[in-house]
């Protein structure tokens, strides 16, 4: 009967929820990046100057550090080998920029330690592509035809998508704890700053939690669409 009224109750009951938990974690990372987006780092290193120096620290001296457009557009590309940073970060003094500039080397020193996690999620990479493009229209398609192995094709596509969300937080979670480590240990930051960074790296990190959670709760309303169109035939 919901149905028939305009109404999908596993949106509501499963994906809405999700999708008001991004919405308050992107704007919770937003938030905590501009708090401290003018608190400067007593050394007044610049997010690329820091970016450097831990590059060369760990002797990743191949590893290029450039400028990208953007808000919050930072990575780390590891075809390249270049670490980009947004112009926010690259040539802030702030706490913010340094512990972001931070994390995406992380992700360069992972990369150069084959970091178990990040292989996995590598080779993801192209089904996940794939997936997060036409797996829910395949789907559709095959409950509106009633074919249901287009259906289990749809679903199989989307739980790679899912699972490289999933396999990506502990990815994101290391990269960060390296970043603090290294800011610490080098005494890039003092113990009073590094609380703030913290602050900023938990908000992002928070979003990557969302964005599973939002996976999960598609894909469990996508099996359940599916097992209630099996029972209807």
């Amino acid at each position: 009967m919901p149905y028939l009224l305009g109404i999908d109750p596993y949106y509501i009951m499963l994906v809405m929820p999700a999708v008001l938990f991004a919405l308050y974690a992107q704007s919770r990372v937003q938030g905590t990046f501009n708090q401290y987006l003018n608190v400067r780092n007593i050394r007044g290193y610049t997010g690329a100057q820091i970016a450097r120096e831990i590059l060369d620290s760990q002797g990743l001296y191949d590893v290029q550090v450039e400028m990208i457009g953007g808000h919050l557009t930072d990575h780390y590309d590891p075809r390249t080998k270049v670490v980009r940073l947004s112009q926010s970060v690259y040539s802030s003094t702030s706490v913010a920029a340094v512990g972001v500039a931070a994390h995406e080397t992380g992700h360069a020193i992972q990369h150069r330690v084959s970091y178990a996690p990040l292989v996995f999620r590598n080779s993801l990479v192209p089904i996940a592509n794939i997936g997060s493009h036409a797996a829910i229209p395949l789907a559709i398609l095959g409950l509106i035809a009633g074919l249901e192995p287009l259906v289990n094709f749809g679903i199989i596509l989307f739980t790679a998508v899912v699972a490289f969300q999933v396999v990506t937080l502990p990815v994101e979670f290391n990269a960060s704890g390296r970043a603090l480590e290294i800011l610490e240990t080098r005494g890039f930051l003092s113990r009073d700053e590094l609380q703030p960074t913290k602050k900023v790296l938990n908000a992002a990190a928070l979003t990557y939690v969302a964005a599973a959670a939002v996976g999960i709760a598609n894909l469990l309303r996508l099996v359940l669409i599916a097992g209630m169109g099996r029972r209807r035939r």
